[in-house]
């Protein structure tokens, strides 16, 4: 009776984590959502202005129900557009990643890139995000100036370690932006300064939302901060949250809307579109 019932225990325990990886990778994979904040950075007598936060896409040849998605939120109607990194997963991702964009370039928009805009991903131990100092693999080269020259070609401003300001919804927008610190390429001191104060709003960019930059970026006056990069976590525990970051962001802050302490700084992290291309699953995330 004993072994019947280990047996049983085994059998279920084998059954119900077959259930929840289909469901991880097969349904929750591919539940693009769409969340709305209202960020409280404008008087209170303004306009509201829409901004379309977009991350992490990791596209892929092929993934034609990511890139409708995607294309179909110019129905937003949105004033500004900011990608913040992580477009491509494969050499040939261009194409896809002009497919998901392609309706949202006639708008006002900005970006800075993340590490899977430079080099593909590799296949990695996913324990190894528990490591603090892991070191980074790079992958196969991917096309980034060409992504670049399409973004830019469109008028999109490239806040890679740059800062500008542009018009959108009426309103002229301060924007200033970091290449990827998750692979150590942002050089904030060459967009570094307190914010003019002319235009309507300030927002800052990076990719991965380290803390270092966070910081330096709020103190600026930046009212808001766009970052990726996390995934929300991409495989949580239902009441406990995100597991982990791959950054120096804490857990709680993983995705989502929050106060950025010590300032008055609003920090927006994207949960992102896509996942690693060797772990193609998501769960409470």
């Amino acid at each position: 009776m004993r072994k019947r019932t280990l047996f049983r225990l085994a059998a279920g325990t084998v059954a119900a984590g077959a259930a929840t990886l289909a469901y991880a990778s097969l349904i929750e994979r591919n539940m693009f959502t769409l969340r709305r904040y209202d960020v409280p950075v404008l008087p209170t007598d303004a306009e509201p202005l829409r901004v379309l936060h977009l991350s992490d896409l990791h596209m892929m040849p092929g993934q034609r129900r990511k890139q409708d998605w995607v294309a179909s939120l110019a129905a937003l109607d949105p004033d500004l557009v900011v990608v913040t990194g992580d477009n491509m997963a494969h050499p040939e991702s261009v194409p896809g990643v002009l497919r998901a964009l392609q309706p949202l370039l006639d708008l006002p928009g900005a970006f800075v890139f993340g590490s899977n805009d430079y080099t593909g991903p590799v296949f990695k131990n996913p324990f190894t995000y528990f490591l603090p100092d892991r070191e980074y693999t790079e992958g196969v080269p991917l096309p980034y100036e060409e992504l670049r020259d399409i973004l830019t070609g469109a008028g999109w401003a490239d806040l890679n370690n740059a800062r500008t300001t542009l018009k959108a919804g009426g309103r002229e927008i301060e924007l200033a932006g970091v290449d990827d610190p998750h692979i150590e390429r942002d050089d904030y001191d060459a967009v570094a300064g307190p914010v003019s104060g002319d235009a309507a709003l300030s927002i800052a960019l990076s990719h991965s939302p380290e803390p270092v930059v966070l910081d330096r970026m709020a103190a600026d006056g930046f009212g808001l901060l766009l970052a990726g990069h996390t995934h929300g976590g991409q495989v949580c525990v239902p009441g406990y949250g995100a597991l982990v970051t791959n950054c120096g962001l804490p857990r709680s802050m993983a995705r989502g809307l929050h106060r950025w302490p010590g300032s008055d700084s609003w920090l927006h992290v994207s949960a992102g579109l896509g996942t690693h291309p060797t772990a193609p699953i998501r769960f409470a995330c």
